[in-house]
Parts: structure tokens; C-alpha cells; sequence
């Protein structure tokens, strides 16, 4: 059956989030003191969390949080810096990079990964090795590499309500599951799916709210549909975005935004929603919204994020195609391979 086993890990997200949730959280008492940031290190799939964990980080710790998705640290990271580095294989050429400058820069470091060079490398150098479990792509793995981290910082002491949100977030999936993974008609993610198709994706989300859920849609879509797709942040995009809506019209006209709200927006933000979506819902081919659900911010993100994951799962099939293989991705890594 097309898309068998993407079909098996989107419905098995709340499950990740059960496991990981059970493992005891006792790190070495090296990792007891004060860093003035943390950074997490990783790409793609392995990354995605790390967002996720910013956002989270903006109203819930008391540090400054950066993802860096490159072959080099940030010039600050120092002695006073606990980089998280995150590689579903361990094998990512990047984040071995980083991790090196890691250790020379006199960071602590913890690894989330299910093996890989990457666990080996911190396993030798005595640093904590987060594993989990193994035999996913990596952006079906979002459970597995995002709890370890939210949960590590939070035994440390570093971050509040993340057990509180997990545990939330894990009920409200469970129920989600149960309409987004049917084949009735009303299933919303495989009607938002059908009007997608044959248009280009923007997604738009809120800074400090949807954001991490507006890149993980146009993150899915790209790889599980095999199709482009954007999104752009609010305000921000009010800034620049929102003027390129004029021209070439026929291109416009095969664009579908799709507006992620979440009830705790600005004010202000809410009305720039408003506001925006009345200049260009007469010259795109379509403008939906996905409200959140849940209380606890990780509820609230991971309720977009997962209808984001089923809605890039259902487009995949209307297009007959198997979203889990990424060939052009293997492709370039195998070019790189080569020297």
C-alpha cells in the first residue's frame, strides 16, 4: 500500500512522546552549573525539535536558545555553553563538524541520536549520549529527538512545564490521530490535502508561537510530497512578504496560503492576520487557516505540526506518490560522498 509506512510513524508521534517520558533523566552532576546559552546543532529532520525548543525556550527559560544548522559553531560558544548536538544517524556531516568545534571550544555537550559516529565520537570523549531508538527517517523521529532535549534541560532546571506540556501534548495527539489518520470523507487534513494539490504552499506563521509549526509544514511538504512549498512569519512578512502579491497574476493565482493561528498571538498580530488576509485572498486561489488546540504551548505547536505532517502525507498520495524515500536527498549526500 502506497505511503505503508509513513502512515505507521505519523501515528505512532504520541507514542515517542510516552516512551521518552519514561526514560529517567539523571545526568552526570558535570552538567549542574550555570551556562549563559545553550545551542542546539543539527539539520533538517534533526533540527526541527531544536525550534520547537526555541519558541519553547522564549516563555519558558532563562537563557537564550540557537539552533545552528551549519558546519560551524557561533563565535560566543564557549566554556559557558551546553550544545545539544542532534543527528537521527549520527552520521550527519555537519553536525560531526560542529560537534568538533564543540569540543575544541571547551563546550559541554550532550548528543540525542540512535547511533551513528556521532554517539560513538561522545561516548569516547565522555560526554552523554541521549540515544533512542533507531529505524525511522528522521522526520518521522520528531518525538524520540525533541523530548530527550526538553526533558534534559529541564532536569537541570533550565526550562519549566516541559513534563507538563509533554504529557498534554501526547492526550491531545492520541485524540487528533483518530480523525487525521481515517479515510472518511470529513477527515480535514485529507480535504486541506486536495485543496492544496496542484498549487504552491506558502504557510504563515506567528514569531514566538507557530513559527517552528510554519517551517515543519513547508519542511514535510518539500519532503513527503515531493512538491515546493514556503512560509514566511508574521509580523515580519508584513514587512516585505505581503507586498509581493501584485504580480505575475497567473502565478498568484495557483497559490494556496495557509494561516496557522494560535489563540495566544498579539493582538496586534492577530489583526495584521485579518488585515493581510483581505488584500490577497482575491488574487491567490485560496487562503485556509488551522487553529491550534491545547492549553500548554507544546500542545498548541504539536496540534499544527501534526496536522501539518498529515495534511504533507495526504498530498503525497494525491499526487501517487510514496512520501517516505527522499532520492534527491540521498543523491546529493552520495555526490558529496565522493570528495
Amino acid at each position: 500500500m502506497l505511503g505503508q509506512d509513513m502512515r505507521k510513524y505519523l501515528w505512532s508521534l504520541p507514542e515517542q512522546f510516552e516512551q521518552q517520558m519514561e526514560v529517567l533523566m539523571d545526568l552526570p552532576g558535570k552538567y549542574q552549573r550555570d551556562y549563559r546559552n545553550v545551542v542546539v546543532t543539527g539539520l533538517g529532520g534533526s533540527a526541527i525539535g531544536g525550534d520547537i525548543l526555541r519558541t519553547f525556550a522564549l516563555s519558558h527559560a532563562r537563557m537564550p536558545i540557537l539552533v545552528n544548522r551549519d558546519y560551524d559553531l557561533p563565535a560566543f560558544v564557549d566554556q559557558d555553553t551546553l550544545v545539544l548536538a542532534v543527528s537521527y544517524s549520527g552520521n550527519t556531516e555537519e553536525t560531526l563538524s560542529s560537534y568538533e568545534q564543540a569540543c575544541s571550544k571547551g563546550a559541554d555537550i550532550l548528543v540525542v541520536s540512535s547511533g551513528g559516529r556521532l554517539s560513538q565520537q561522545a561516548a569516547h570523549d565522555g560526554w552523554t549520549v541521549l540515544s533512542v531508538p533507531g529505524g525511522l527517517v528522521p522526520r518521522a523521529a520528531n518525538g524520540y529527538l525533541f523530548a530527550p532535549m526538553v526533558l534534559a534541560l529541564q532536569s537541570l532546571g533550565m526550562v519549566e512545564g516541559a513534563r507538563t506540556g509533554l504529557d498534554e501534548t501526547k492526550q491531545l495527539l492520541l485524540a487528533m490521530r483518530q480523525q487525521l489518520g481515517s479515510d472518511e470523507e470529513q477527515n480535514p487534513a485529507r480535504q486541506m490535502a486536495e485543496q492544496i494539490k496542484d498549487h504552491i504552499p506558502i504557510i504563515w506563521g506567528s514569531s514566538s508561537h507557530s513559527e517552528a509549526a510554519a517551517m515543519r509544514w513547508k519542511g514535510q511538504i518539500n519532503e513527503n510530497a515531493k512538491a515546493p512549498a514556503y512560509f514566511g512569519i508574521l509580523p515580519e512578512l508584513n514587512h516585505n512578504e505581503i507586498v509581493g502579491f501584485e504580480v505575475p497574476a497567473d502565478l498568484l493565482s495557483r497559490l494556496v496560503v495557509v494561516i496557522l493561528r494560535d489563540r495566544y498571538d498579539h493582538p496586534r498580530v492577530q489583526k495584521r492576520i485579518e488585515i493581510s488576509r483581505g488584500m490577497i485572498e482575491d488574487r491567490v486561489a485560496a487562503v485556509l487557516e488551522v487553529p491550534s488546540q491545547g492549553e500548554s504551548f507544546l500542545a498548541r505547536v504539536y496540534s499544527l505540526i501534526y496536522m501539518g505532517d498529515w495534511v504533507s502525507y495526504y498530498l503525497a498520495l494525491a499526487y501517487d506518490i510514496d512520501p517516505t524515500p527522499v532520492a534527491a536527498i540521498d543523491r546529493l549526500k552520495n555526490e558529496l560522498a565522493k570528495g
